[in-house]
């Protein structure tokens, strides 16, 4: 039996020297590693992209699964190296350097921040089409106050409702690929248009906006597959790490193929690319046109809990990396607070204040304030992911060195594919400078969002160097 399920007043959660509760259990750490690989980037901007780039994108999104998987497996050896809930911020401290860690971990902070933003919004605007007259920002302020309300009360909590968000979003990828399978086998014919093959070839071709169009397609795409990481962050609070953590993350492999580059191809084959939109989920475009009654409204709540599963995720996930930054000085002190549950509910209210401010941001330019919110979130994505495979990288080269004992679960082809990851990445981030729109500004916006970053880390230096010299003093004075 799962030992979620034999958690009860017999076998309390156990407790780490972090402070946290060890209370996630196998299903629920399954789940959450299941639903960090599937996101509104599938259920909505799938649509987009078909409309942009066609067929093609099923190369961007194989592409990426690829350095995704390669991402996962680094992060796994650093995992079985050492399960900590702060995750590649500790990672980042230990085999890159201190100023490793503040980077990387306000990234991804900024990350979580930009994807909120967007994702809260998202939330409204689906409750809409059922609550017209309700405004948005009451609808998405209210979300927001349960998700924040769950992430307080407990982290079982939290997996178990993280648990059921996953279940609903794989159940309704399933459903899709099933019918959709069935729909492409009998060329049945779809609002005039027969499924079938010949669709990823006969309306302009495989690549009908060019090469080039499909690489900058990649930029989205590796938003799509954010949260993926999300498995490394339950690390603290899982039960048995060393046992769990390898199925989930060798998971994700069958997941991306599936979920992802199977269900794009099936929607590219199932309605020629120019029928999709950006305004409207490809899944609910394709059923939408086959005169089912009420799919509509069906789709639409799964992305909406497509949306409030990321948000769900988001505010956990920060919650631990801020404490983690907060407990070294580099971030408020408030972030480190826990409460009597040991949940660090400091660094989720953090995170849930910009949310709010996303709210009122996104309803003043929702359109351009959700774009660019995500195009700048793919950067937070880029720079966790390097992160995680420079460190994969250093703690390779110190058990060479015989430093460290290296773990048995190892990314493959090391250092090769470590470093064509690398490179890979690198190629997304100038790709999106070539790219118009809210990528363009996201590129642009780098400069700035380095030189913060340089800035914090410069003040925090020159704290702790005067506290340094301070003590001597005191130590001589005393």
């Amino acid at each position: 039996m799962d030992s979620s399920l034999r958690s009860g007043p017999d076998t309390p959660p156990t407790t780490d020297a972090e402070g946290y509760s060890k209370s996630l259990g196998n299903r629920q750490v399954q789940m959450i590693a299941i639903g960090g690989a599937i996101g509104v980037g599938l259920f909505l901007g799938a649509g987009g992209k078909l409309a942009t780039v066609g067929p093609s994108l099923v190369v961007a999104y194989a592409l990426c699964g690829l350095a995704a998987f390669f991402v996962m497996r680094a992060l796994g050896e650093l995992v079985l190296h050492r399960p900590v809930a702060g995750s590649f911020v500790e990672y980042a401290r230990e085999f890159i350097g201190p100023w490793a860690g503040f980077a990387s971990g306000w990234m991804y902070w900024l990350n979580w921040a930009m994807t909120g933003i967007a994702e809260i919004t998202a939330v409204a605007i689906y409750v809409h089409r059922w609550l017209p007259d309700l405004p948005q920002w009451i609808t998405a302020l209210i979300a927001l106050g349960v998700l924040l309300a769950v992430n307080l009360v407990s982290v079982k909590l939290f997996g178990e409702l993280e648990f059921w968000f996953s279940l609903v979003k794989v159940l309704a990828i399933v459903v899709f690929l099933v019918v959709g399978l069935g729909l492409v086998f009998t060329a049945t014919d779809i609002g005039g248009a027969p499924a079938g093959p010949a669709n990823l070839t006969s309306h302009g071709g495989f690549f009908p906006s060019g090469f080039g169009v499909t690489l900058m397609a990649m930029q989205s795409v590796v938003f799509a597959y954010s949260a993926i990481e999300m498995v490394g962050i339950t690390a603290g609070e899982a039960k048995e790490p060393h046992k769990v953590l390898p199925k989930a993350i060798n998971g994700v492999v069958w997941r991306i193929a599936i979920f992802y580059v199977g269900s794009v191809l099936l929607l590219a084959m199932l309605l020629p690319w120019t029928v999709f939109n950006a305004d409207e989920s490809p899944f609910v475009t394709v059923f939408s046109r086959l005169g089912i009654p009420g799919v509509g409204d069906l789709m639409n709540a799964v992305v909406l809990t497509a949306a409030l599963s990321s948000c769900n995720s988001g505010l956990y996930s920060t919650g631990r990396i801020l404490r983690a930054l907060a407990n070294d000085g580099e971030a408020p002190r408030f972030a480190a607070k826990m409460n009597k549950r040991r949940v660090p509910y400091g660094g989720i209210l953090f995170t849930a204040a910009a949310f709010v401010l996303g709210v009122i941001l996104n309803g003043i330019v929702p359109e351009q304030a959700f774009e660019i919110a995500t195009a700048i979130a793919s950067l937070g994505v880029v720079a966790t992911w390097a992160t995680l495979v420079i460190c994969q990288m250093r703690l390779r080269t110190k058990a060479l060195r015989g430093e460290i004992e290296r773990p048995s679960y190892r990314m493959p082809g090391a250092p090769y594919t470590s470093w064509a990851t690398l490179g890979f990445l690198a190629l997304v981030i100038v790709l999106m400078g070539f790219s118009d729109g809210a990528e363009r500004v996201a590129f642009f916006s780098i400069p700035g969002i380095v030189a913060v970053i340089a800035v914090g880390w410069w003040l925090i230096s020159r704290g702790r160097h005067k506290r340094a010299n301070a003590e001597p003093m005191a130590t001589i004075g005393s």
